[in-house]
């Protein structure tokens, strides 16, 4: 693409690439809330947001909607969406829980090394990816076109489709809505307080175990928030749609500030418009490179990311 075309298509290239990185950023939150707390790259996590992904599927199923139905009213979709919400951010959630409670938690009453955290991390992943492959057989789940794709805002050259606003409205409000209650409420306190120095806080009467039960249960409400999204854009989910989805919502953590509520959130945002920007100068086969190399490039010369400020020591 010559930059006159480039140019010509800045609008829809930013616009999408914003809902795209509103959806890394909402996966990347669970990926740095646990990493402030625990130290630790949950690398399950993408397989928590994938099992969201289905859960919304499964919840549209259930009222009778797949890939071929007709879209049904907008104040019927829209609580059809709510419904999905809560149901995939619950299972999501839950998912995350089982996680900490079955795979993490008895490591850590034995004092186990790093080493073994991850180990045990990789093999939750790929224990859930697979068993969900053996539930669906392998097969890619068609999702309901549930919202019109004609635009409901034009501003200038910008289009936004309902499904765009909605990604945009809800991500925007599950972020800073996360971040308050992590900065300004007496579980965010004790979150932080954990955060910063787990055997004072435990001196203090906080309870430890409870406090990463909590990370561990947001991080999968975010992730289970994306993975509605992430159906309605796609159309579609598969038992392995979290492998780079995951990998990619990792490197915004990254990018932003592994540990960093806020840096998260920017670097999702970056990570979407960069990548968009990208595919479309070198073309849409270099999309994945083209997120790795930015993050390389940056942790080359700032290796703490953007904001690089850890969950321990946000402001209160």
């Amino acid at each position: 693409m010559d930059f006159a075309e480039l140019f010509r298509g800045f609008p829809e290239l930013t616009t999408t690439g914003l809902v795209q990185g509103a959806i890394y950023a909402l996966i990347a939150l669970g990926y740095t809330l646990v990493y402030g707390v625990l130290r630790l790259i949950n690398f399950a996590h993408s397989e928590v947001f994938m099992i969201g992904t289905f859960a919304a599927v499964w919840t549209w199923g259930f009222f009778g909607l797949n890939s071929n139905s007709d879209g049904p009213s907008v104040t019927k979709a829209l609580l059809l969406i709510v419904v999905a919400i809560v149901a995939a951010a619950a299972l999501s959630g839950g998912t995350a829980l089982l996680i900490e409670v079955t795979a993490y938690r008895p490591l850590r009453r034995r004092n186990a090394p790093p080493l073994a955290f991850l180990i045990t991390a990789i093999g939750a992943s790929y224990a859930l990816m697979e068993l969900m492959g053996a539930l669906t057989q392998r097969r890619q789940i068609g999702a309901p076109r549930l919202l019109p794709t004609d635009p409901v805002i034009t501003i200038g050259g910008f289009h936004v489709t309902p499904v765009q606003l909605l990604t945009l409205s809800v991500a925007i409000l599950m972020m800073v809505g996360l971040d308050f209650f992590v900065n300004r409420t007496r579980f965010g306190r004790g979150i932080r307080a954990v955060a910063q120095d787990a055997n004072t806080a435990a001196l203090m009467g906080v309870n430890k175990s409870r406090v990463i039960a909590l990370v561990f249960v947001l991080g999968g409400l975010m992730a289970g928030v994306a993975a509605v999204f992430s159906d309605m854009k796609s159309g579609n989910t598969r038992y392995n749609i979290g492998f780079l989805l995951g990998l990619k919502a990792f490197a915004a953590a990254v990018l932003g500030g592994i540990g960093n509520l806020r840096g998260a959130a920017i670097g999702g945002v970056l990570l979407g418009l960069v990548e968009n920007y990208g595919s479309a100068v070198f073309g849409s086969q270099w999309r994945d490179l083209i997120s790795f190399v930015v993050l390389i490039t940056l942790l080359m010369f700032r290796p703490t990311g953007l904001l690089g400020e850890s969950l321990g020591r946000a402001r209160a």
